[in-house]
């Protein structure tokens, strides 16, 4: 039971490693929601991939993904999320833990998450590579050694966003791959969700970003 957990939130910050081609197996598609996996370059763990709408503008899913403190509220097993370092508006640092049911270790990272948007597509990419040796680790908590992630924001019309979401990430410790792999849907399943609800929260509803454009 507890396993089922150890993704929680993985896939907000990590990305698979760029491999040609090795073909996606769709896993999961419920409530407009795609998850597929691949076998990732060089390692026993699966890299994944999510795709979904949402109705929603460009600056609204950028403002809740760098509302860090927000992200217990719709991340899957999020026990906390904290600012670090706001290095620009469109760029910072954090530190997520995520809760993990005894006997094993709470997981813990810094995500560096910088948003950029090609100016004639629209198109905004939110790289969030993680960086293990930014803060020294806790007591009790497994730091992930190695992750990256990104988000692929799309404009689809009118209050209309196709997201793209990889992930990969070595969650530590001892933990077999196999056993990783094998609940690697549920977190993400469930944040989506989550994510399209707190897209509609009041905050959120008018959000306006200097550095998005939403028209061409």
């Amino acid at each position: 039971m507890q396993l089922k957990l150890l993704l929680s939130f993985f896939f907000v910050v990590f990305s698979p490693w760029q491999v040609e081609e090795r073909v996606w197996e769709l896993k999961v598609h419920k409530h407009g929601i795609r998850i597929y996996t691949r076998t990732a370059a060089g390692s026993p763990m699966k890299e994944l991939k999510v795709q979904c709408n949402v109705d929603a503008t460009l600056a609204q899913v950028v403002a809740v993904l760098l509302d860090i403190n927000t992200a217990p509220q719709w991340v899957y097993a999020t026990r906390s999320a904290t600012l670090l370092k706001q290095v620009s508006p469109s760029e910072l640092y954090y530190h997520s833990e995520i809760e993990i049911p005894w006997p094993a270790s709470n997981r813990d990272f810094i995500a560096h998450l910088k948003v950029t948007q090609d100016p004639v597509t629209r198109i905004v990419t939110v790289d969030g590579p993680t960086i293990p040796d930014y803060m020294p680790q806790q007591e009790n908590v497994v730091r992930v050694p190695k992750g990256s992630g990104k988000w692929i924001l799309t404009p689809a019309g009118q209050k209309q966003v196709n997201i793209e979401y990889y992930l990969m990430t070595d969650p530590g410790g001892s933990i077999p791959a196999w056993l990783v792999n094998m609940f690697c849907t549920k977190g993400p399943l469930e944040s989506f969700q989550k994510l399209k609800t707190h897209l509609e929260s009041p905050a959120y509803r008018e959000a306006s970003l200097p550095f998005i454009h939403e028209g061409k």
